[in-house]
């Protein structure tokens, strides 16, 4: 850049899916009832445990902050893509671009972890069943959680300040639906290979180091389970870790897509948007699905609060009635 005159640029347009315009009302509807949906239905399992003292165990502790994590990692992403999609402001500043990368880069992070302490609080729930209230003690509990949340703001600390302190001088199109951070980086004037690489390797160790403790978890689980005597032992053991085995296939699965997604280069950029997209949406949405439908102790907490409040309802209305 020496000698020549150059633009820097102090905001970013997100282009969205250009390639699906015409369809920008539809597209605008979906993601709408896709916010929520995703919303009301991880609001329901925060409000539940909190208020049911009968789920007020390490489970529903790890799965309370799950549906917290689902609600912010939507906010931070859907409510811009619906203005993309209206048309009406498609420009990004440069602070708010940094800002929904970092957030969104920290939320993604301590769901990672979320992933793998979910996996062995389930290790310890069928390798070590007599154990399992000393071992996963409230204490505990809230150790691994909070680490898990400090660890999610500083792991993207350092990549998104070196990022925000590059110019940006050439095109300002970010090609998606969020300021994702290989995305924003392409833009960037100069030669950033050490700082990708650099997000590249912490994403690696942050990644691949919860997927091989899962993995170690599931297979003690899997060997002990096998050791099981009866079969309706089995089906217990099994029954209690489905749920958080459909969250790690999903998890995992719809991660493997987009990055095969980004690797294959016969697939259109919308096609890749559209990948990113539901690897973004596609759990938070899933997960309360997933909890609700197939958990016992959530469905009896929701129809429990459910008749409470129609109580409350006819109560109210034979006193209103009363009166008059």
């Amino acid at each position: 850049m020496g000698g020549t005159n150059v633009t820097l640029h102090s905001d970013f347009i997100i282009v969205g899916l250009p390639g699906l315009q015409e369809y920008n009302s539809a597209l605008f509807i979906f993601f709408l009832i896709l916010l929520l949906a995703t919303f009301l239905g991880n609001l329901l399992i925060v409000v539940l445990i909190s208020l049911d003292q009968r789920l007020h165990t390490p489970m529903y502790f790890f799965l309370w902050n799950l549906a917290v994590l689902d609600v912010l990692i939507t906010v931070t992403v859907i409510p811009k893509l619906l203005v993309v999609l209206l048309g009406h402001k498609r420009t990004i500043s440069f602070s708010d671009c940094f800002a929904q990368m970092y957030f969104f880069t920290t939320f993604a992070v301590v769901e990672v972890f979320l992933v793998a302490v979910m996996a062995y609080d389930r290790y310890v729930a069928i390798v070590k069943p007599l154990h399992y209230n000393n071992i996963m003690s409230s204490k505990v509990c809230i150790t691994m959680m909070s680490s898990a949340w400090v660890l999610g703001f500083l792991v993207p600390l350092t990549p998104v300040l070196l990022a925000s302190t590059l110019p940006f001088c050439g095109s300002n199109l970010i090609q998606h639906i969020v300021c994702d951070y290989t995305t924003v980086m392409s833009l960037a004037c100069g030669d950033v290979t050490a700082q990708v690489s650099f997000a590249l390797c912490l994403a690696m160790v942050v990644i691949y180091i919860p997927v091989l403790f899962v993995l170690w978890s599931y297979y003690r689980i899997i060997c002990s389970v096998i050791k099981m005597k009866t079969l309706e032992s089995r089906k217990k053991a099994f029954s209690m870790c489905s749920s958080h085995v459909i969250l790690v296939f999903l998890y995992y699965m719809s991660s493997a897509v987009v990055y095969i997604g980004l690797k294959v280069e016969s697939i259109p950029t919308d096609g890749r948007i559209f990948i990113g997209a539901v690897h973004y949406f596609l759990t938070p949405f899933i997960n309360p699905i997933i909890y609700s439908l197939s958990n016992e102790k959530i469905k009896a907490a929701a129809h429990r609060y459910l008749k409470l409040h129609t109580s409350f309802q006819h109560t109210g209305k034979n006193i209103f009635n009363t009166r008059l």
